[in-house]
């Protein structure tokens, strides 16, 4: 599966607007959690992330995605590059995937990537953790209500043992 466009176009399903950027980012975030699933199931727990960062790109790879390992992505502030920050893995240049491997998430690396989408005006970011099981956060640089759900919004707190 090879999901590379990112451009926005409109279109209209069920009295909603929807963008087929949002529908080929929900597909390119599945892939790369069943990616994340398969180096679990293959490596376990219990490694440093730098690992699960290898494994993730033989996967990402085996998926026919461009995935770019500690890539430099601008921070801009008021416009001005402030510098650099190195995304662990950077997907199909849309999407931001942070990695770690600890026991459980926290609420700070999930504003650690929160603040990451602002500061490079990305909209996507995956939070994955390879602790004694898969924990995966979708977030993003707009903010979007959880009591307003969509379906392009199932995936934003998945999290499964």
């Amino acid at each position: 599966m090879r999901i590379q466009d990112c451009k926005i176009n409109r279109i209209d399903r069920n009295f909603e607007f929807i963008t087929k950027l949002d529908m080929k980012i929900n597909e390119l975030t599945e892939v790369v959690i069943a990616c994340a699933f398969k180096v679990h199931n293959t490596l376990g727990a219990g490694f440093l992330e730098k690992v699960y960062e290898k494994a993730m790109m033989i996967e990402l790879e085996s998926c026919n995605l461009s995935a770019k390992p500690q890539f430099p992505v601008p921070v801009y502030y008021h416009e001005t590059k402030i510098g650099d920050y190195y995304a662990d893995l950077f997907v199909n240049d849309c999407l931001i995937v942070e990695l770690k491997a600890v026991e459980n998430l926290s609420v700070a690396h999930e504003k650690q990537l929160i603040n990451y989408l602002a500061a490079t005006n990305i909209e996507n970011g995956l939070l994955i953790n390879f602790g004694s099981s898969v924990q995966v956060k979708r977030k993003f640089k707009t903010y979007r209500p959880k009591g307003k759900r969509t379906e392009l919004q199932d995936l934003q707190d998945l999290h499964v043992k």
